[in-house]
């Protein structure tokens, strides 16, 4: 691992600073957009030292399969995921264990020193009634009573240790299955469909990634270590109170155990409905917000602050009005468990206090027991506290495993092939598909695009043209029909094989928070500097990349905000360019752009559609004037076919687009000719 001395153009992945540049992004460590002031002089030695004790790090190796596995069809259950690192669990196991044991040594001890260091006496049936001189300590063992002292203090020390060592095996069983869980998850958004994305507000699935998951981490690290070592106190002071008295341990059994059962049966059922709510509250007040913050400029323009506000504060109320419902079932819990240990030690005292005064228990014996009926409540409450995080953590398990239950509407076929090398030649074969099956977007289509050829889809919003570029990269499938390329039907391939070979640029390209590099390289991140700089200059990108500080190792913002609309479609040209695809879909790259854009990105687009098949999806006639084809979609089906000059002379639908076109536009365009011809 080393820091490079500066920041040249042929920098790959960012993954080194220079020493007055900035912090490039890598896959681990994308970058924040923020000038890297470098390292002070000062500090340069020690920053020395310390790399140079820096082991090195093997490549990460990731698994992405569109296809799930039997284990992540599988539904999760938190002792799955704790049983995956077994040996992380059964060492917590054991120092839990030993942490309850040695709590418990305590009021054994001061039996013992009581009874035997002390000469505590034992009162005898038929002494009655007692005077004072009937409770006076007996005899002293000093050496009894130390080495009580001693053990207990043994005791003690090793509770601690054992306890520190157990809070940091738990961490790291924690650590490691928030690690597994945390890219489970993110490997299951990654094979989702688009109509997911579509249908689910994006601040409820960062809700699963971020607030879910952590509750799950919290109640990993905490609450089970002390569910169980309360559990296992409990567990070991019922085996000694029966052993120093069973009827004692009776009584405390049957006026405790039914009422706390009782008791604990409802605020489970009650929990679990509170915190579900807790964890939907949660959910919209982040998918609220998450919705506000990207259409803040929206917002701004409109003036619709105060509504915002009035709104968020209705969705923060239903999130409030949840967490006041498991404050009100934790008030009843919490204080009733308490009031029932004050009785059974009430209770316990007045039967005991009997047995002491007719010589049936020795003092040492009550004081020991009444200890330990102390401890026997002290974890009931511990545990009402931990079961909050206990519910918690089961709430966030049921909305993974809602997640985790969803399959991609776009499945790959288990029995795909590797789609071979494609020459670009594609039929839609009655194809019927509507985003909701009772209403069809397209209807029996036939359409054959050749090999090499460019072909422009036109017609009113809503009509089905970017709905037909999406069937072909199988971003949906036709409810009925198929789509085939090179005579393959796209659903029986690999996805992957499928879409390595076709290029995608959108109408909103979108950059990715690192260097301009990384961005351009995105489809093929092994690609060479010489590779990366013939994509620059093929789609007339060098001027830009040139006026940039850094080049191609410039920081982009989120999104690409700190680069024009015109720069950041050139880049993402460039990133199709440099894909090499053999089928190369166009959803209308030129209309958000001013003219002096317009004509760079036309000009690059030439490049790019050269000698490939391409899909155009056209808002402006100079972008279909370029295709081969025109394809006029409306009412469901393709209702024109032809060239420019053929369609105008048919005087059919998009000869009325044409001439409504320039009589806005003041004229007719000069004419492009098709990259193909």
């Amino acid at each position: 691992m080393a820091w490079g001395a500066g920041g040249g153009g042929g920098m790959m992945g960012g993954g080194m600073m220079g020493g007055g540049g900035r912090p490039g992004g890598s896959p681990g460590n994308p970058g924040n957009g923020l000038p890297f002031a470098g390292i002070p002089p000062e500090l340069q030695d020690g920053v020395d030292k310390l790399l140079k004790t820096e082991p090195e790090y093997p490549e990460p190796k990731a698994r992405f399969s569109y296809q799930m596995t039997a284990a992540e069809r599988r539904r999760m259950t938190l002792r799955e995921l704790v049983l995956e690192h077994w040996h992380l669990a059964a060492l917590a196991g054991a120092l839990v264990t030993i942490v309850s044991l040695a709590n418990q040594a305590g009021p054994a001890l001061i039996d013992y020193a009581i009874t035997h260091g002390m000469g505590s006496p034992t009162l005898k049936p038929g002494h009655l009634p007692l005077g004072p001189k009937d409770f006076l300590i007996g005899p002293k063992d000093f050496a009894t009573i130390v080495v009580c002292a001693v053990l207990f203090f043994g005791a003690i020390l090793l509770s601690s240790v054992t306890q520190r060592n157990q809070v940091r095996v738990t961490g790291r069983l924690a650590a490691w299955v928030m690690n597994d869980l945390r890219i489970k998850i993110f490997t299951h958004l990654q094979r989702m469909s688009l109509d997911f994305y579509t249908e689910e507000k994006a601040g409820v699935i960062m809700t699963r990634m971020t607030s879910d998951i952590e509750n799950l981490q919290q109640l990993l690290q905490d609450g089970l270590a002390s569910f169980a070592v309360q559990g296992l106190t409990m567990v070991v002071i019922t085996a000694i109170l029966f052993s120093l008295n069973v009827r004692l341990a009776i009584v405390t059994v049957l006026v405790v155990v039914p009422v706390l059962s009782a008791l604990s049966i409802w605020f489970r059922s009650a929990s679990e409905r509170g915190y579900d709510r807790v964890r939907d509250g949660i959910a919209g007040v982040l998918a609220d917000l998450s919705e506000s913050l990207h259409g803040v400029r929206i917002v701004t323009a409109h003036n619709r602050q105060r509504h915002n506000v009035l709104h968020h504060r209705n969705v923060v109320g239903e999130y409030r009005d949840a967490n006041n419902y498991t404050a009100q079932i934790n008030a009843i819990y919490g204080p009733g468990t308490q009031m029932l240990a004050y009785l059974g030690q009430a209770i316990i005292l007045v039967v005991g206090g009997t047995m002491v005064v007719h010589g049936e228990l020795s003092i040492g014996a009550l004081t020991a027991y009444f200890l330990y009926v102390n401890r026997f409540f002290a974890p009931i409450t511990l545990l009402v506290q931990q079961y909050n995080t206990y519910q918690q953590g089961q709430a966030s398990i049921v909305k993974l495993n809602t997640l985790l239950a969803l399959s991609p509407s776009v499945p790959e076929d288990p029995d795909s092939i590797e789609m071979p090398p494609i020459n670009g030649a594609i039929s839609f074969d009655h194809v019927t598909f509507g985003y909701d099956p009772a209403t069809p977007v397209l209807h029996d289509v036939d359409l054959r695009i050749d090999v090499g050829e460019t072909v422009a889809f036109v017609g009113p919003t809503g009509a089905g043209k970017s709905t037909m570029a999406k069937l072909v990269t199988r971003f949906y499938d036709p409810t009925e029909g198929r789509v085939l390329i090179d005579g393959h039907d796209i659903r029986h391939v690999s996805l992957d094989s499928l879409r390595s070979q076709l290029g995608v640029v959108p109408q909103e390209p979108f950059l990715f928070a690192g260097t301009v590099r990384e961005n351009i390289a995105f489809a093929r991140p092994e690609s060479s500097d010489e590779e990366v700089w013939e994509a620059v200059r093929t789609v007339g990108l060098l001027e830009v990349i040139e006026r940039l500080p850094e080049q191609l190792n410039t920081i982009v913002h989120e999104r690409g905000q700190s680069l024009s609309s015109g720069e950041r479609q050139l880049i993402a040209l460039g990133r199709a360019f440099l894909a090499h695809p053999r089928v190369i879909v166009l959803d209308e790259a030129t209309s958000n752009l001013d003219l002096l854009s317009e004509s760079k990105i036309e000009r690059a687009l030439d490049v790019l559609l050269e000698g490939r098949t391409a899909i155009l999806i056209a808002h402006r006639l100079t972008t279909a004037m370029k295709a081969d084809r025109i394809v006029v979609v409306d009412e469901g089906g393709i209702i024109e076919i032809g060239s420019h000059d053929e369609l105008i002379a048919h005087g059919g639908r998009y000869a009325e687009m044409y001439e409504t076109w320039i009589s806005h536009t003041g004229g007719e365009p000069e004419r492009v000719s098709s990259p193909n011809s």
